[in-house]
């Protein structure tokens, strides 16, 4: 059987460095932003219907979906916001499920969901564990500014479109707390991917077998 995990994180929390350093672990990992892309690719219905609803504005001189700009459109309004998840969350899911079914057909041990929606999209109930990527607000706005060129005004835009972290950390299964040094962060997801671990060979061989 499959362990299927939610990693979850709020922007600039470092769920993506997590990520990877899970899948040098050996995780199987399922990026919902590198799903998203694929969603919204030229000549999709998602693009189609994106395009009808915010102009061609936000597309470049190539065609292709100007992501950055779409971005700072929707993230202004919430309303605006809701409409493009409802638009691509969707054909995120197909595509995730579709990745998940193949890895179980793979016999892989543990797939890594990398979702940063995962509570706002109320996908917990689609996962055996809930891993949280966690760092202070400020700490999450000094990334976004000057490690990814953000406004403040655009990166407390960001912030505030998620769910508070509080709430997050009450729900998880285990927090990373991302507050110190490179070797740090990933001294504890090897204490985290041995956990995944043990809870992957528990669905083998559950306890009383």
């Amino acid at each position: 059987m499959t362990l299927v995990v939610g990693l979850t994180g709020n922007i600039a929390s470092g769920k993506s460095t997590v990520a990877r350093l899970l899948s040098e672990r050996g995780a199987t990992i399922i990026d919902a932003d590198v799903l998203s892309r694929r969603a919204v690719e030229t000549g999709t219905e998602a693009y189609r219907r994106i395009i009808d609803r915010w102009g061609a504005a936000i597309v470049g001189a190539d065609g292709v979906l100007d992501r950055a700009a779409l971005r700072r459109r929707v993230f202004r309004e919430p309303a605006d916001l809701e409409a493009l998840n409802a638009i691509v969350h969707p054909e995120v899911l197909r595509l995730r499920n579709r990745l998940i079914n193949e890895a179980r057909e793979r016999g892989e041990r543990v797939v890594i969901c990398d979702t940063p929606l995962l509570f706002e999209r109320h996908l917990t109930d689609e996962v055996d564990r809930i891993v949280l990527v966690d760092a202070p607000r400020p700490l999450r706005l000094e990334r976004l500014v000057g490690e990814r060129g953000l406004t403040e005004t655009e990166a407390l835009d960001m912030i505030a479109a998620q769910m508070p972290s509080q709430l997050k950390r009450a729900r998880a299964d285990v927090v990373i707390d991302n507050t110190g040094t490179l070797a740090e962060l990933a001294a504890r997801v090897g204490e985290v991917w041995a956990e995944l671990e043990r809870a992957a060979d528990a669905l083998v061989s559950p306890v009383g077998t």
